[in-house]
């Protein structure tokens, strides 16, 4: 491991230089994963920046980021890797007009017709250094595929039928990210290095949207936290995570705005909420109050 993470201290400070804010806990679990080359499982509310832990990453080190996005449905072979059919058949043609089909069958699958994804292309070597995994929404998946993972992570190697096992070099770093819409197998958990991002304190907040909207005053950056921590209070059908929180911000910077008011708070609503019902409960007088008990429970500067 670089000398730049050779302690939690360290990651935290390079984590902040790039402009992502983690508390001690969060900088612990990366440390050891880093140290100890364990996969890494983030856990919690959609916006509390699991996904952008991997970026921020990739990109403090230097190495390359390469995302799986899960779905449902999602199988191994889309995961790993897929012949290139058309090429295949490209080939065929050509090699019977050519009268070479005795060679064809060897070279049909060999390494030009191969489309590498996400998880064959984290086990080659990389320019740099080792890549970043994002295994993104593990929870979207299902069963058959979870096992697959458990298997590709425990050993760092694909096998692919026609050309064998493919084995990493160098383990990449792997994050699993998840929204809890499902409960993942405690099998693969085992494999991970586990750690729950909760919603932020107000301080912490308040420095995650000081480092990613560093335009906005300080007057304005308070009230925006303190509106988003007592909105995620109501009876919300999705509360606003922390990327709303930042999303929020920049549009109220972009319309000039120097401090909240119900007014404005109508009509930037959709930068912070994202289901009707939710927004039409936050109209008219139900903002003002809102409005009212943050700036109530504003900590003194």
């Amino acid at each position: 491991m670089s000398h730049e993470l050779s302690s939690i201290e360290a990651v935290q400070t390079l984590l902040h230089d790039h402009a992502y804010v983690a508390d001690r806990a969060l900088s612990t679990v990366v440390f050891l994963a880093l140290t100890l080359e364990r996969p890494l499982f983030l856990e919690g509310e959609p916006g509390t920046g699991k996904t952008e832990i991997a970026r921020t990453l990739a990109h403090a080190l230097g190495r390359r980021l390469i995302r799986l996005q899960c779905y449902e449905g999602l199988d191994a072979a889309s995961a790993v890797y897929e012949w290139n059919f058309a090429a295949q058949m490209l080939a065929i043609r050509t090699a019977q007009a050519a009268g070479e089909n005795v060679a064809l069958k060897e070279t049909l699958f060999g390494p030009e017709f191969l489309i590498e994804r996400p998880l064959l292309d984290a086990m080659r070597p990389q320019p740099g250094g080792a890549p970043v995994l994002l295994i993104d929404e593990i929870d979207r998946t299902d069963e058959p595929f979870e096992a697959f993972l458990l298997e590709a992570l425990s050993d760092y190697q694909v096998t692919i039928p026609e050309l064998g096992t493919i084995k990493a070099a160098e383990p990449p770093i792997v994050i699993l990210t998840s929204n809890r819409t499902r409960e993942v197998h405690d099998a693969l958990k085992r494999r991970c290095l586990y750690h729950w991002v909760d919603y932020p304190s107000f301080q912490r907040e308040l420095d995650i949207l000081t480092a990613r909207a560093p335009a906005a005053s300080a007057t304005l950056s308070r009230e925006i936290v303190a509106f988003v921590q007592r909105l995620r209070g109501e009876d919300l059908f999705k509360k606003p995570g922390v990327a709303e929180t930042i999303d929020w911000a920049k549009c109220l910077l972009a319309l000039d705005v120097l401090e909240l008011s119900p007014e404005v708070i109508a009509d930037t609503l959709g930068a912070i909420l994202k289901y009707q019902d939710d927004i039409a409960r936050l109209q008219g007088l139900e903002a003002s109050r809102i409005l009212d008990e943050a700036r109530q429970s504003l900590p003194p500067t």
